[in-house]
């Protein structure tokens, strides 16, 4: 396995990871590979826009529009 040593960290982020590795009940080197195991995940492929949003409103129960009554096509323009 390899190893990395990560230079010039904020403390802030240091303080941040170590308490989220507490709250995750691990260490904060065990926290920083789990961090960094998923950024690297490959992503899934494209995904279906319309699924994409009825998962973002579905906590607010969803969007009702209003959709207009459908009207008899008109007439194609003539070029006489």
């Amino acid at each position: 396995m390899a190893s990395i040593t990560i230079r010039n960290l904020d403390d802030e982020v240091k303080t941040k990871l170590r308490v989220r590795a507490a709250t995750n009940g691990r260490s904060m080197e065990e926290e920083a590979r789990n961090i960094l195991r998923q950024a690297v995940e490959e992503k899934a492929g494209p995904r279906n826009l319309a699924q994409a949003i009825r998962e973002r409103f579905a906590p607010y129960g969803g969007v009702e529009l209003e959709i207009p009554p459908r009207e008899p096509m008109r007439e194609p323009p003539r070029f006489d």
